[in-house]
């Protein structure tokens, strides 16, 4: 059986609909559905990975001689971290279903890993839901500690960001 060699690279303009597509794919195994506007979330990669200045940056996996996107690492920068310096946050870390097991994760860990340090990061962070049982085993699997803080979020629920007793 001929393997073919699985490449990680920095995400360009023309990957936004192999972008959407797999963003597609995330959303179906959070549980999302659409329906999905056609053309918008292609739109809406563009401006977010694309626009000036980008919102985030991404990486992807791909497989074969016609590279097919088969993973995904988003991720932005923070500041501070430790001192002066910045961290990485990997907001999604994705592999397509078909090519899961395979050590596209890893792949994909080891470059935002490698990222994290071209840009003298001091921490790289990233969450998992609870209920994520697989991807706190990879994290395990490459000897991540699990780290106590708390996770915190605030959604605009359509009349703006506005919990309870903030705006009293």
């Amino acid at each position: 059986m001929l393997r073919t060699v699985i490449t990680v690279s920095a995400a360009g303009p023309g990957d936004a609909a192999a972008i959407a597509a797999l963003l597609e794919e995330l959303d179906r195994f959070y549980g999302v559905t659409g329906p999905w506007q056609a053309g918008e979330r292609v739109r809406q990669v563009s401006e977010a990975l694309f626009g000036s200045p980008p919102a985030a940056y991404a990486l992807l996996a791909r497989d074969g001689p016609r590279p097919a996107v088969t993973g995904l690492a988003a991720y932005s920068f923070l500041w501070p971290s430790l001192g002066p310096a910045r961290s990485l946050y990997l907001k999604e870390l994705f592999v397509s279903a078909a090519h899961r097991g395979q050590g596209v994760g890893t792949l994909l860990m080891n470059a935002v890993l490698d990222m994290a340090a071209r840009h003298g990061c001091r921490r790289v962070e990233w969450t998992t839901d609870p209920g994520n049982t697989a991807a706190q085993t990879f994290y395990a699997r490459l000897g991540v500690p699990q780290h106590p803080k708390i996770f915190y979020r605030l959604e605009d629920t359509g009349s703006g960001f506005r919990p309870g007793a903030l705006y009293r």
